[in-house]
């Protein structure tokens, strides 16, 4: 049903030189004459170039291997990079909501390591069913950074469903959100920015629900006897976790989930974390296809 697709990944040469974000991270060459990534800049990244084809080599850890942004090719922008996929097909991605300071990826606050970015990298390891094409990428804490790349995730890959994963210092189980909230947003974020609004869309609704049935999942995923528990929220905490869950679920309808995981040893290993992370996607994505099939069967008759 859905297209697998291996490193290096492949991408539709989309004009000038090939982007990365990350240039200079990795084992990615950064020419001297060239500014180094950051702050908005986009730098040169050495690739392969055959038939209007590029290729991220595979020594670019930042882009392959880490939850983080997709590896954008062409112009100026994640809206004009564009990664080949089969027509029509849906890409299913999960994002791990995790702060970058500007020399970076590294730890925040009182986390030495993010539970969420280590939860899904063993999930990565692990992989999802073998009908299913699984993206990862980080989303930094950043309103504004929120705001763009969200929606140009959704319009570039149509995905069947997003599930996006944070850390929350106060949790002692695997959390699942049952809904994102509009307003209340009063926390700066990481570069020091709140939205003058303090909500996320002006005029949108005050919560919006996941079409995900979180109950029936949370009830599945327990009765697997997994070392992990799983309980239900709906309150993702009114800051980036929220915010971006919001974000998405406006931005598709509700076809997004939101999974808070506790700090790392507080009590689960990475390893539980991504069997339980694997364990919950699949039985959402079970629940979303199940009802998706009672409504078209309720159409036709």
């Amino acid at each position: 049903m859905l297209p697998m697709q291996l490193n290096p990944r492949p991408f539709e040469w989309g004009g000038g030189v090939p982007r990365c974000r990350y240039t200079g991270w990795g084992g990615i060459t950064r020419p001297k004459s060239l500014p180094r990534a950051g702050g908005g800049s986009w730098c040169s990244a050495v690739t392969k170039q055959k038939r209007g084809v590029a290729e991220i080599p595979s020594c670019c850890r930042r882009c392959l291997f880490s939850p983080f942004f997709p590896p954008f090719f062409g112009g100026k922008s994640a809206s004009e990079a564009r990664p080949l996929s089969r027509e029509g097909c849906p890409w299913p991605f999960v994002t791990a909501v995790t702060p970058s300071s500007p020399s970076g990826f590294g730890p925040f606050g009182e986390h030495a390591v993010n539970a969420s970015w280590v939860a899904v990298q063993e999930l990565e390891k692990l992989g999802l069913r073998d009908d299913v094409d699984l993206h990862v990428y980080e989303v930094p804490v950043e309103y504004q950074t929120v705001q763009r790349l969200i929606p140009a995730l959704w319009k570039k890959h149509s995905p069947q469903l997003v599930v996006h994963v944070g850390v929350s210092g106060m949790a002692t189980t695997v959390t699942l959100e049952k809904c994102g909230h509009n307003v209340g947003y009063k926390g700066l974020d990481n570069c020091r920015f709140c939205p003058g609004s303090q909500c996320c869309v002006e005029g949108g609704p005050e919560c919006i629900d996941s079409i995900i049935d979180m109950d029936t999942v949370c009830k599945r995923v327990s009765a697997l006897g997994l070392d992990v528990t799983v309980t239900i929220s709906k309150d993702a905490g009114r800051y980036l976790c929220d915010f971006t869950y919001y974000t998405s679920l406006y931005q598709s309808r509700g076809r997004s989930a939101f999974v808070h995981v506790p700090p790392l040893g507080k009590p689960y290993t990475a390893e539980q974390l991504g069997r339980a992370l694997q364990a919950i996607i699949e039985e959402m994505l079970d629940v979303l296809e199940h009802s998706e099939d009672k409504i078209n069967c309720q159409h036709e008759h």
